[in-house]
Protein backbone atom coordinates (compact mmCIF):
# COMPACT_ATOMS: atom_id res chain seq x y z
CA UNK A 1 0.00 0.00 0.00
CA UNK A 2 1.75 3.51 -1.20
CA UNK A 3 2.58 5.78 1.13
CA UNK A 4 1.24 9.60 0.32
CA UNK A 5 4.71 11.65 0.90
CA UNK A 6 4.65 15.38 1.43
CA UNK A 7 7.64 16.66 0.41
CA UNK A 8 9.01 20.16 1.47
CA UNK A 9 11.87 22.11 1.20
CA UNK A 10 12.57 24.87 4.10
CA UNK A 11 12.12 27.89 4.67
CA UNK A 12 14.67 30.65 3.76
CA UNK A 13 17.99 31.19 5.57
CA UNK A 14 20.42 34.20 5.43
CA UNK A 15 22.77 31.60 3.45
CA UNK A 16 20.15 31.02 0.49
CA UNK A 17 19.37 34.99 0.37
CA UNK A 18 22.98 35.51 -0.14
CA UNK A 19 23.15 32.76 -2.35
CA UNK A 20 25.80 30.88 -0.48
CA UNK A 21 26.09 26.94 -0.41
CA UNK A 22 24.75 25.72 3.01
CA UNK A 23 25.58 21.88 2.35
CA UNK A 24 25.64 20.25 6.68
CA UNK A 25 26.30 23.46 7.47
CA UNK A 26 23.69 24.12 10.20
CA UNK A 27 21.86 27.63 9.32
CA UNK A 28 18.75 28.81 10.85
CA UNK A 29 15.60 29.83 9.53
CA UNK A 30 15.54 34.02 9.15
CA UNK A 31 12.18 35.72 10.01
CA UNK A 32 10.80 35.27 5.90
CA UNK A 33 12.19 31.52 6.02
CA UNK A 34 9.31 31.73 9.71
CA UNK A 35 6.53 33.44 7.79
CA UNK A 36 7.29 30.64 4.70
CA UNK A 37 6.95 27.84 7.40
CA UNK A 38 3.74 29.68 8.66
CA UNK A 39 2.26 29.69 5.40
CA UNK A 40 3.15 26.31 4.69
CA UNK A 41 1.38 25.16 7.96
CA UNK A 42 -1.54 27.48 7.06
CA UNK A 43 -1.20 25.59 2.65
CA UNK A 44 -1.31 21.90 4.26
CA UNK A 45 -4.09 22.90 6.83
CA UNK A 46 -6.65 20.73 5.46
CA UNK A 47 -4.22 18.23 3.99
CA UNK A 48 -4.28 14.58 6.11
CA UNK A 49 -1.01 14.29 8.27
CA UNK A 50 0.14 11.44 10.15
CA UNK A 51 3.29 11.98 10.68
CA UNK A 52 6.03 14.68 10.45
CA UNK A 53 9.76 14.19 9.55
CA UNK A 54 12.54 16.55 8.89
CA UNK A 55 16.06 16.70 8.33
CA UNK A 56 18.21 17.35 11.42
CA UNK A 57 19.51 20.87 10.08
CA UNK A 58 18.29 23.58 12.06
CA UNK A 59 16.55 25.10 8.82
CA UNK A 60 14.26 21.93 8.06
CA UNK A 61 14.03 21.17 11.65
CA UNK A 62 12.31 24.14 12.64
CA UNK A 63 10.35 24.64 9.53
CA UNK A 64 8.78 20.62 10.40
CA UNK A 65 8.38 22.08 13.78
CA UNK A 66 6.18 25.43 12.70
CA UNK A 67 3.83 23.08 10.49
CA UNK A 68 3.73 20.30 13.20
CA UNK A 69 2.84 22.31 15.94
CA UNK A 70 -0.19 23.64 14.43
CA UNK A 71 -1.47 20.06 14.00
CA UNK A 72 -0.24 18.56 17.14
CA UNK A 73 1.83 16.77 16.08
CA UNK A 74 5.90 15.70 16.68
CA UNK A 75 8.62 15.71 14.39
CA UNK A 76 10.66 12.61 13.74
CA UNK A 77 14.32 13.78 13.06
CA UNK A 78 16.62 11.90 10.26
CA UNK A 79 20.18 12.95 9.67
CA UNK A 80 19.77 11.09 6.47
CA UNK A 81 17.02 13.40 4.95
CA UNK A 82 20.12 16.05 5.18
CA UNK A 83 21.24 18.58 2.22
CA UNK A 84 24.23 17.06 0.39
CA UNK A 85 27.67 17.52 2.27
CA UNK A 86 29.55 20.42 -0.04
CA UNK A 87 32.45 20.13 1.49
CA UNK A 88 34.98 22.84 1.70
CA UNK A 89 32.42 24.91 -0.53
CA UNK A 90 30.26 25.26 2.06
CA UNK A 91 29.86 29.18 3.11
CA UNK A 92 30.63 30.14 -0.29
CA UNK A 93 28.74 32.08 -2.06
CA UNK A 94 27.97 30.47 -6.16
CA UNK A 95 30.36 33.11 -7.68
CA UNK A 96 32.87 32.08 -4.90
CA UNK A 97 32.97 28.36 -5.94
CA UNK A 98 33.32 29.51 -9.58
CA UNK A 99 36.02 31.49 -9.26
CA UNK A 100 38.01 29.54 -6.60
CA UNK A 101 36.94 25.70 -8.04
CA UNK A 102 36.89 25.82 -11.65
CA UNK A 103 36.54 22.76 -12.39
CA UNK A 104 32.92 23.21 -10.76
CA UNK A 105 31.92 24.83 -14.41
CA UNK A 106 32.44 21.37 -15.81
CA UNK A 107 30.56 19.70 -12.91
CA UNK A 108 33.76 18.78 -10.52
CA UNK A 109 32.47 18.74 -7.00
CA UNK A 110 36.09 18.35 -5.22
CA UNK A 111 35.84 16.94 -2.05
CA UNK A 112 32.24 16.82 -1.95
CA UNK A 113 29.53 14.42 -1.12
CA UNK A 114 28.52 12.72 -4.98
CA UNK A 115 24.79 13.31 -5.86
CA UNK A 116 24.44 9.52 -6.16
CA UNK A 117 25.72 9.01 -1.99
CA UNK A 118 22.83 11.83 -1.16
CA UNK A 119 20.01 10.43 -3.48
CA UNK A 120 20.73 6.84 -2.09
CA UNK A 121 20.64 7.63 1.47
CA UNK A 122 17.39 9.87 1.30
CA UNK A 123 15.66 7.46 -1.04
CA UNK A 124 16.04 4.75 1.59
CA UNK A 125 14.90 7.49 4.44
CA UNK A 126 11.70 7.77 2.25
CA UNK A 127 11.44 4.37 2.19
CA UNK A 128 11.52 3.56 5.57
CA UNK A 129 9.38 6.46 6.33
CA UNK A 130 6.52 4.53 3.57
CA UNK A 131 7.35 1.14 5.45
CA UNK A 132 6.50 3.01 8.60
CA UNK A 133 3.24 4.55 7.40
CA UNK A 134 1.48 2.46 4.67
CA UNK A 135 -1.48 4.17 3.26
CA UNK A 136 -0.55 6.85 5.26
CA UNK A 137 -0.14 10.77 4.77
CA UNK A 138 3.30 12.27 6.03
CA UNK A 139 4.91 15.62 5.81
CA UNK A 140 8.80 15.43 5.54
CA UNK A 141 10.94 18.40 5.22
CA UNK A 142 14.32 18.36 3.90
CA UNK A 143 16.26 20.46 1.60
CA UNK A 144 16.95 21.14 -2.61
CA UNK A 145 19.24 19.07 -2.98
CA UNK A 146 17.03 15.99 -1.59
CA UNK A 147 14.38 17.05 -3.47
CA UNK A 148 15.73 16.90 -6.70
CA UNK A 149 17.22 13.26 -5.98
CA UNK A 150 13.58 12.55 -5.56
CA UNK A 151 12.62 13.98 -8.41
CA UNK A 152 14.87 12.49 -10.30
CA UNK A 153 14.30 8.89 -8.90
CA UNK A 154 10.34 9.37 -9.85
CA UNK A 155 10.95 10.74 -13.78
CA UNK A 156 10.34 14.34 -12.72
CA UNK A 157 11.96 17.44 -13.57
CA UNK A 158 15.07 18.51 -11.63
CA UNK A 159 15.94 21.30 -13.93
CA UNK A 160 13.37 24.02 -12.43
CA UNK A 161 13.94 25.70 -9.22
CA UNK A 162 12.69 24.47 -5.90
CA UNK A 163 11.72 27.46 -3.60
CA UNK A 164 12.05 27.27 -0.40
CA UNK A 165 8.98 25.80 1.57
CA UNK A 166 7.19 24.33 -1.79
CA UNK A 167 5.67 20.71 -1.58
CA UNK A 168 6.24 18.19 -4.06
CA UNK A 169 3.54 15.38 -3.31
CA UNK A 170 4.66 11.57 -3.81
CA UNK A 171 3.49 7.86 -3.50
CA UNK A 172 5.99 6.00 -2.49
CA UNK A 173 5.64 2.13 -1.98
CA UNK A 174 8.96 -0.12 -1.48
CA UNK A 175 11.29 0.63 -3.71
CA UNK A 176 9.09 3.02 -6.13
CA UNK A 177 8.58 6.47 -5.68
CA UNK A 178 5.73 7.95 -8.16
CA UNK A 179 4.96 11.64 -8.45
CA UNK A 180 1.38 12.30 -7.62
CA UNK A 181 1.53 16.53 -8.61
Amino acid sequence: MATTILLARHGETDWNAARRVQGHTDVPLNDRGREQARALAEELHDEPLDAVYASDLLRAHETARIVATARGLGVTVLPQLRERNFGTWEGLTDLEVLDRFPQARIGQWGDAETREEMSGRVLQALGRIADAHPGGHVLVVAHGGPLRAVLHAAGGNTAAEIVNCHVTRLAVEGETVRSLD
